[in-house]
């Protein structure tokens, strides 16, 4: 073909933007194997031979080296990262993307490249999810489902009127297709699930302390907004189901928490949704666990290991790995007993009145330093040691 560079990069572009959406089932990746070369700024995939992905990595890599505008590189890359995202390929599109610092300057690039870049992080986030990297795919999703405009934010909805200086026929024109379009209940379902499994240990490690970490404020106003209902009935729709779980797990009931997540029906949007509920299930069973032992540690003086595999269904080498690493981070105090094959804990926690004493010595010097504060600026500061002096 002939044409100028910038004119070829510009044909490659337009062919990928018509691939790299598109699910080539030949070229899934389920497996946690994957074979990354980063001594180069181009990842290396395992496609097959006859996919979407040897196009794809051709076109790109041509772009990489011949492109002299920033624009066309980087949203080839964009598509690029998306398209691994998409087949599984979570480390590869990772290093790619962070190999890139495309995150530092995004703000700068045009709209139409800010909508790719927020749908390549999406894409990223449900490709965690997949792999079970639970905080990743939390991480990934939380700025765009936290801002509560992820329609917008994707382009897949109009923004209001209020907030736009465009006109309809404008934003109209920014919306992508529809065939192009991401489901936005998957995506609600799969954060408020990443939320879950994060939040409700950290509340239950947390109970009497004032300065707790808050992961999710979004699924925390979720079980407040339930707690405060008058009547709650069984559920219906997608956050109800989650709600209803993660008022499960506070118990540690694992099983009902499964059952209230695998009632979703939005599952079935996945290709591998049968693999995906195994693993759902198996990050039930080892969150329910720990909220288990940060809830009901107090009243226990030892826990036996078989005791809790019975409970949580869990083989003896997996309840060994998770209490060791919470004896690690300093989650629990406790030392094994060998000999009996059991948790020995260590009540160095405070009691419930030792805690609400703590909480209420927190709020009290809060109260002063504010106080304080609103006097210092209302009179030039330390005005009560003048009066001291006089």
């Amino acid at each position: 073909m002939n044409g100028t560079t910038e004119e070829m990069c510009r044909i490659y572009l337009r062919v990928i933007e018509h691939l790299y959406y598109k699910v080539d089932k030949r070229s899934l990746h389920f497996d946690d194997q994957v074979n990354v070369d980063v001594s180069t700024t181009v990842v290396q995939t395992s496609y097959s031979t006859d996919c979407y992905g040897v196009v794809m990595d051709s076109l790109c890599r041509s772009i990489y080296s011949k492109d002299t505008t920033d624009r066309i590189k980087k949203r080839a890359l964009l598509c690029n990262v998306y398209h691994l995202a998409l087949h599984g390929y979570w480390y590869e599109a990772r290093d790619l993307i962070m190999m890139s610092h495309l995150q530092e300057s995004i703000q700068h690039f045009d709209v139409p490249t800010q909508v790719l870049y927020n749908r390549a992080i999406v894409q990223l986030g449900l490709c965690a999810f997949r792999k079970g990297l639970i905080i990743d795919a939390h991480n990934s999703l939380q700025a765009i489902q936290s801002s509560g405009k992820a329609k917008q934010l994707l382009a897949q909805g109009l923004m209001s009127k209020k907030f736009s200086d465009r006109t309809p026929e404008q934003e109209k024109q920014r919306q992508i297709p529809l065939h192009m379009h991401l489901n936005l209940e998957l995506l609600e379902c799969v954060y408020l699930t990443c939320a879950m499994l994060l939040e409700i240990p950290n509340m239950a490690s947390q109970v009497f302390d004032s300065r707790k970490h808050m992961i999710s404020k979004s699924f925390r106003y979720l079980l407040r907004v339930s707690e405060q209902s008058p009547l709650v009935g069984p559920p219906e729709s997608m956050r109800e189901h989650v709600v209803a779980a993660a008022t499960a797990m506070k118990t540690g009931d694992w099983q009902a928490c499964r059952d209230y997540m695998l009632d979703v029906k939005v599952w079935k949007l996945f290709l591998d949704s049968e693999r995906i509920k195994k693993m759902l299930t198996r990050k039930i069973q080892e969150e329910s666990l720990r909220t288990y032992i940060f809830t009901y540690s107090s009243v226990y003086d030892s826990l036996s290991l078989s005791t809790l595999c019975e409970m949580f269904e869990l083989p003896p080498d997996i309840i060994s790995r998770i209490l060791n690493k919470m004896m690690i981070t300093e989650e629990l105090q406790a030392s094994w007993d060998e000999s009996r094959q059991s948790v020995t804990l260590h009540h160095t926690e405070p009691t419930r009145l030792q805690s609400l004493a703590l909480q209420l010595a927190d709020k009290v010097g809060s109260l002063l330093e504010n106080n304080e504060r609103i006097m210092d600026s209302r009179y030039g500061g330390y005005w009560f040691k003048k009066e001291w002096q006089g």
